[in-house]
């Protein structure tokens, strides 16, 4: 029976003989590929390409202690490397905790796994115990596509998630870094980040941000602020006056009031113009009468 939360996509990778020894270790001398052997902590290494970047100290302090008094209960899986040193693909956690423990073996189903397939059984594992921050996971998709060239499609079936959610967690990193520290210490929510990341320029952003955490707004707050900031940005800007258009514009409103009608002066560098509004034969009449020209 496989256990139940692991998923599809861990089972492919893991094989469901290997999920079957993670809920219910049992003991054996063998040392066949697969089986639970009892290795050395001293030979075992962490993935450096592991997506979870933050481990909770005060957890594994607890974890540790657990360890101390009933000893690892759940194997870690590892794949062998070379100088007979192995490296975790899954429990990392268990394997800090042990270190902490002072713990000398720990249990461990050893499997031989390509690069690849590290990779995404530690994201997977990750993204199924809920372990990893929305900029953690980001990351994690990146390394499956940079460095193993798999498509946002094929990773969406093998976490189970939608396209378009792994699609926006990967918009996740083009936020600044100071956005990012942000996200990853919880004061902002992957909901609060889709509206801010709305938004052009990065000194826009960092104010929507600090108007979200200051006014403690939700996820649809935060959208219609992201409208609202986008709307005033893309309104036309009112031109400034320099001190000769308002010399300009206030000799106009004295012709105006001088001869009862619209004047406008164009003002340029070398040339001007100005223009005199007239309503019919009579109205030019009295116009030209007021200029001394009748």
């Amino acid at each position: 029976m496989v256990k139940k939360g692991l998923g599809k996509g861990l089972g492919s990778l893991f094989g469901s003989d290997d999920i079957e020894e993670l809920s219910s270790p049992k003991k054996t001398d063998k040392r066949s590929d697969g089986d639970i052997q009892s290795i050395k902590i001293s030979l075992i290494e962490p993935n450096k390409k592991q997506p979870r970047s933050k481990f909770d100290d005060e957890k594994i302090d607890t974890l540790a202690s657990s360890i101390k008094e009933h000893g690892v209960i759940s194997p870690i899986i590892v794949t062998p490397i070379e100088n007979g040193m192995y490296r975790i693909v899954a429990g990392e956690r268990r394997w800090r905790a042990a270190k902490k423990a002072k713990i000398k073996e720990l249990p461990a189903i050893v499997r031989s796994y390509s690069d690849e397939q590290v990779a995404e059984i530690a994201l997977i594992e990750n993204l199924q115990r809920e372990n990893l921050n929305p900029i953690e996971e980001a990351v994690g998709y990146n390394l499956l596509i940079e460095e193993f060239n798999l498509t946002q499609e094929t990773i969406s079936k093998r976490v189970g998630k939608s396209r378009s959610a792994v699609a926006n967690s990967l918009r996740l990193l083009s936020l600044e870094p100071a956005l990012q520290k942000l996200i990853t210490d919880g004061s902002l929510t992957s909901g609060h980040a889709r509206a801010v990341l709305s938004v052009e320029g990065g000194e826009m952003r960092l104010a929507l941000a600090k108007k979200i955490i200051e006014g403690g707004l939700n996820v649809r707050q935060a959208e219609a602020l992201a409208k609202e900031l986008m709307k005033k940005k893309s309104a036309p800007k009112k031109k400034v006056k320099s001190a000769a258009d308002i010399e300009t514009e206030n000799l106009a409103n004295s012709l105006s009031s001088a001869i009862g009608t619209k004047v406008s002066i164009t003002h340029g560098a070398k040339k001007g113009k100005i223009e005199i509004e007239y309503y019919g034969a009579d109205d030019l009449d009295r116009i030209l009468g007021i200029l001394g020209l009748r």
